[in-house]
């Protein structure tokens, strides 16, 4: 594998005691085929004409901008998982590139992984172009104390010191030193870099939920919204996204317990009845009460459950009755008028 260590000694990482130890980033061409993606990405991957053109671009200059992996280890087998750069991953295989330039980061945690999969994602598109799942996600991870704030700005300082090399004297090194249009559109460092601070007393978590919604240019209840899109049952995500599911109504059913909203998406996918605002309250009145049985959802689901319209009898009069009071000139919105003030004074003077 070649290597390339640039000059620049990078962004301090914090350790367990609080102290900053420096970290050197070290650029290595690896084979792609020894990278494993996320597990559970949550972002789509670049499709159509984006990914040509990043395709087009990396068949032109290469890959200019070097993806992050984990070097992530178990008892048995030791994988490279991709934290940044699943879409040059992608388009890289496209093109026919058999390696990619990439940097290894070793001791990070779970929680750090996913900091580094959102964070990238926030600065290489606008949060605004993310569909329903992804901005649940990326919502729920800044509502959530997952990691110190030492800890994440850490991670924001590396990212935007890797996206913006212009910055640093490291620009004049290797493949680092140039920054691809494609690779990184929409930055929003100065967004996710802003301090969000959350805890289990309810004006603290109303307080974050202000932040969040000043970040995003969201409403609170919005915030909450997505917060509880998060809790969706993954295939149930996947039919919001694609607009199988209205927004309120995924909302709604996000109160399902784990093993309902399961049965549920296998029904919708089975096309078992569509799914609207009536039918979602059904299910989470259902649910709460303990009683939404297998039965009981294909009931709300085909509308069979659903509560009957009362309809108002017909009630006709004789022709002598209408003539008497009432002449062929006059139109029906009139006469249904004249009728409406009769029996309102009617039973005014009935009590």
């Amino acid at each position: 594998m070649a290597k390339k260590t640039l000059s620049k000694p990078q962004p301090k990482a914090v350790d367990e005691t609080g102290a900053n130890t420096e970290r050197k980033l070290v650029v290595e061409d690896l084979d792609i085929n020894t990278l494993t993606p996320f597990e559970g990405h949550p972002f789509s991957i670049y499709q159509n004409e984006r990914l040509d053109d990043m395709v087009a671009s990396i068949e032109s200059s290469g890959v200019l901008v070097p993806i992050l992996v984990r070097r992530k280890s178990n008892a048995d087998t030791t994988i490279l998982e991709i934290l940044s750069g699943h879409n040059r991953v992608n388009a890289s295989t496209i093109a026919g590139k058999s390696t990619i330039p990439s940097i290894i980061l070793d001791d990070i945690s779970d929680e750090e992984a996913i900091a580094y999969v959102i964070e990238t994602n926030l600065m290489q598109r606008s949060f605004t172009d993310m569909n329903h799942s992804e901005k649940a996600t990326v919502i729920a991870m800044h509502h959530a104390k997952m990691f110190s704030q030492g800890k994440r700005n850490d991670i924001l300082h590396l990212l935007h010191q890797m996206e913006n090399p212009e910055e640093s004297p490291s620009k004049k090194h290797g493949k680092i030193a140039n920054k691809p249009t494609v690779h990184a559109e929409n930055e929003t460092f100065h967004q996710v870099g802003e301090k969000i601070e959350s805890d289990n007393t309810d004006e603290e978590i109303s307080h974050t939920d202000k932040r969040i919604a000043e970040m995003y240019s969201l409403s609170k209840n919005t915030v909450s919204r997505y917060l509880r899109i998060h809790q969706l049952h993954s295939p149930l995500k996947e039919m919001l996204d694609i607009g199988f599911i209205a927004f309120i109504p995924a909302v709604t059913v996000s109160f399902l317990k784990d093993k309902e909203q399961i049965m549920l998406a296998d029904y919708l996918d089975e096309g078992v009845g569509r799914l609207d605002m009536k039918k979602a309250e059904m299910l989470r009145d259902s649910s709460k009460q303990g009683k939404l049985s297998r039965k009981r959802m294909v009931e709300i689901l085909n509308g069979k459950a659903l509560p009957k319209k009362e309809k108002a009898p017909t009630v006709k009069v004789r022709n002598e009755v209408y003539n008497q009071y009432f002449t062929s000139n006059q139109s029906a919105k009139e006469v249904e008028s004249i009728v409406e003030e009769a029996l309102a004074l009617y039973f005014n003077n009935q009590g």
